[in-house]
This record gives structure tokens, sequence and C-alpha cells, in this order.
């Protein structure tokens, strides 16, 4: 038993038995969200405060409906009125109310007034909590992206200090009321998982989206913190979020924190190098630089106002159906080393890529690719399962500000394969020299022949080897921190 979510909100699934007053009947369900809020409302331990801004008052909502919320909830409270929020938690310098520092003032507020009005009135074995949430849902004049921030500081001992939970969502449901009980559910997930499976980040995780069909919300950042997850790696748990299917994908600034991308891409222009980097050779480097010089010299391009991706997809991590955590930090350390922000991915085909990055900006888009890539883009083996086949496939995925810059490869006779010489099949040529000739697809300028012969496969096997023939192959600083770390099984065989 459980809730339908398809096509009402909060409709009971068929033929679920009902209480007197209309709410589906609860069953030994544990994951029904709202037996979670009815297991904490009977705790006698824990107590809080639910605040919300932007949505109603819904994860309030569900812990009322479970009944014997006034054992639990001190208070509950949300503040719409700009003014009213300033004068409660601080005005905000950038001006952006849906923000995760707006969230964590409220967080902050909210916590420590727990402790100054209430700690010395409940039993020592209380663990206080308080949850939030700001965000941007749909309305009767509101338009363009509905997302938010949601996040919750407890005790999860008594006495201890406090650790935060805190995501960033996009609400992908068109109605309002929708997108009001889909957060409801969510945030008392949270609740729920941050007390009763802190002990399992990964569980944690997975159990965020129990009661919500896939393609209602997406969380695309999560971010641990506290003394009960000094342990946790949090490019982990993001890596989770796209590999349970909660997040296309995810993000990590330089410096390996990660990013909500509609903050990071915000009115920005992306530049992204999708590849396999096991490990970053100087091909990847010589690609990165002829992409930055010849993308910076677009007319309106700024390189100040520029992000410069390096992506990952999920297919390019797995090995035998399971991902090695270790091999994947290695590469997103050794990419942030060289400067790029990271993307990982679950898109494999470039327009569901471009269709995601057009979620979060409008400005101009540049995929740097290799020759290869090019022959499989044009391949129509991969659009069959498509009713317009590659047609329709290329109108996604040319649609608007996207250019692809195509990067030469030695062939097997060792002849250099261009944009101008690449071989296609002879039905789909015409349609190639037609996105050459509109500057949909341009030849990348400029490349290094000298380093075109190092292939990432043969520099793999040098590297599990022992052999040092691959130091040349690779930046100083991949080569030192292999070494170092022992990374990519170095001398393993």
């Amino acid at each position: 038993m459980g809730l339908e979510w398809g096509s009402g909100i909060g409709r009971p699934a068929k033929n679920s038995p009902r209480t007197l007053d209309g709410l589906p009947k609860m069953d030994d369900d544990i994951n029904s969200t709202l037996q979670k809020a009815l297991e904490i409302n009977l705790d006698p331990h824990k107590y809080g405060t639910i605040a919300e801004i932007g949505a109603g008052q819904e994860i309030a909502r569900f812990f009322f409906q479970a009944g014997g919320a006034a054992g639990t909830l001190a208070k509950t409270m949300s503040a719409y009125d700009m003014q009213f929020s300033d004068a409660i938690y601080g005005e905000e310098e950038n001006g952006r109310y849906v923000s995760r520092s707006r969230l964590e003032k409220m967080l902050e507020k909210e916590f420590r007034l727990l402790g100054e009005r209430v700690r010395e009135s409940r039993p020592k074995n209380s663990c206080f909590f308080a949850i939030a949430d700001t965000v941007k849902a749909a309305g009767y004049k509101s338009r363009g992206q509905c997302h938010g921030w949601v996040g919750i500081r407890a005790q999860l001992y008594p006495g201890a200090p406090p650790s935060d939970i805190i995501l960033h969502v996009r609400m992908l449901d068109k109605a309002n009321r929708q997108q009001q009980y889909a957060l409801g559910v969510l945030g008392v997930n949270l609740l729920y998982g941050a007390f009763y499976h802190y002990r399992s980040p990964e569980q944690l995780v997975e159990s965020l989206s129990d009661n919500l069909e896939r393609g209602r919300i997406e969380i695309n950042m999560i971010h641990f913190q506290g003394p009960y997850f000094d342990e946790v790696d949090n490019r982990l748990m993001a890596l989770h979020l796209v590999k349970s299917g909660m997040a296309g994908a995810v993000m990590f600034s330089p410096d390996g924190e990660v990013l909500p991308p509609s903050d990071a891409l915000y009115k920005k222009h992306c530049l992204l190098f999708r590849g396999s980097y096991r490990p970053i050779t100087n091909v990847n480097m010589d690609m990165a630089r002829c992409g930055k010089e010849q993308f910076f010299s677009e007319e309106d391009v700024d390189e100040a106002k520029t992000v410069t991706l390096a992506e990952l997809t999920m297919a390019n991590l797995m090995n035998e159906g399971e991902i090695d955590t270790q091999d994947f930090l290695a590469r997103v350390d050794m990419l942030s080393a060289q400067g790029f922000s990271v993307l990982i991915s679950n898109y494999l085909r470039f327009f569901r890529l471009r269709s995601y990055l057009n979620e979060f900006t409008k400005r101009k888009i540049g995929i740097v690719l290799g020759v290869p890539n090019i022959q499989d883009i044009f391949d129509e083996k991969y659009y069959t399962n498509m009713e317009g086949g590659i047609l329709e496939a290329f109108g996604k995925l040319f649609s608007g500000n996207i250019r692809l810059y195509v990067y030469p490869v030695l062939g097997d006779d060792g002849e250099l394969v261009t944009l101008e010489n690449i071989r296609v099949d002879n039905e789909v040529r015409l349609l190639l020299r037609h996105l050459m000739e509109n500057g949909c697809i341009v030849p990348l300028e400029g490349a290094n022949t000298d380093v075109l012969q190092i292939k990432s496969r043969d520099v793999l096997m040098s590297i599990r080897q022992g052999r040092t023939n691959w130091k040349d192959a690779v930046p100083e600083v991949v080569y030192e921190t292999i070494v170092k770390q022992r990374l990519f099984n170095f001398d393993s065989e």
C-alpha cells in the first residue's frame, strides 16, 4: 500500500482503505510518509522546529496529519514577506532569498532559539532539530525554474553538537499543489533519514526518494557536515545521487566542493569537454587549450563569465556494473588540479546533455570532442528507438546556442583525421556538410600534432605495469599524483 503520485496529489493507491478523515489508512509499511511522521511524533526525545518559505507549510502538514505533533514540534512558521523574513533572519546581500545562505541562516536561528527557550525545560535526553526550506514554487505570475534549498540541523544524540544535511532540489511537477506535496514528502524523508539512517549515508540518500515517483523532484546537491559526518565524502554522496537516479548530473568546483548547477551555470557561458580521463593525458590538455582559445574568441563570449567543465558520464565510471570509488575520486582530484569544474552526468546522448545545460543557462554552449565522438554521433544505429531517428536527435541537439568543436586524431595508418576528411556513412554525409556550413560543427584549430600518438589505454597499461615510459604522456602534476597515491592500480601487474 502507498500513495499514488502519477495523476493526483496524495491520492491513495487504488483500492487502499481510508480512515474517517479521508487520509489513506496506514499499514506496517515503514516507508509510508505519514508513518514516518508518526514514528517521529511518538518519540518523546525528538523535539524541534519547522520553518518553510515559498511553498506553504508542507513538511509541517504531514506531522500534524499524522497526529501527536504537539509532543514533537515547538514551532512551525513561514515568513513570505521579505521585510518580515529579513527582520527574523537578516538581509541577504545578494538579494537572493532562495539560496543556501538564507537556508543556513534559518537553520542557525531556529536551532539556537530551541536551546535558548526550551532546553532547560525539556528532558535531558532530548535531541533537538530544526528543519527548513526556502523554495521558488510554481505560482500564478512566476515563471522559470522551480527550485529550492532544504536542510536539517539535528542533534543525533542527546547533548551532542549538531550536524547538518543540506540539499538543493529542482521541483519538476507543473502544478503548485503537486510541488508542495512532493516537497513535504521530501522533508519528512530528510528528517526521518537524519535520525534513523545517519550511520549509513548511502541509505539516507536513497531514502530521500521514498514515496516519490521518479521525475517529480531532482536532488542535484547534497552536503553533509558536522561531527557525525566527519568521514563522509560529499563527492561520493553526490555521485550516489546520480547512480540512484535522483539527479541527472552533479557538479564539483575546482576545489572539490559540490555545487548546485543552477548557481554555478547561472548566466554563464559553458565550455564542456567529455572524456574518460583515465588518466588525464597531454592530449586532453591540448584539447582544452585549443577549445578555450577558440571558444573565447567567439563573438559575445566573455572568458570571465564562462564555466569550463570536464564531464564524465556514468558509463565511463562503470566497471562491470560497479563504480570504483577510489578511481572516481582520483579522476575528480586530477581534473580539479588542472582547474576544471567537473560534471558527472547520466546523459550518454549529447542532445540530452545540451537540454540539461539549457535548464540553467541560455548563453553559449561549446562542446569539445574528438573525431571518434563525431563518428558515433553520425551513426544512425544509435537512434533507432527515436521516432524521428537521427533528424529528431539533431533537432534537439542543435537548437539554439550550441556549437561542437572537433579535435583531430591519428588514424591507424598514421593519417591525420580531421573534420574535413572524416569518414561517415554516405546517408548522413550531406547532413554533416550542412551542419558544418552553418557553423554548428567546426574544426578545432591549432592542435599539437606531436601529442596525438598518445592513447589513454596505452598509458593506463603502462601505469599498471609499473613502467616509466608514460611519464611524458601526462601533465607533471598528474604523474606525481598517480605515483604518490598509487592510483589506477599503479605497479599492480
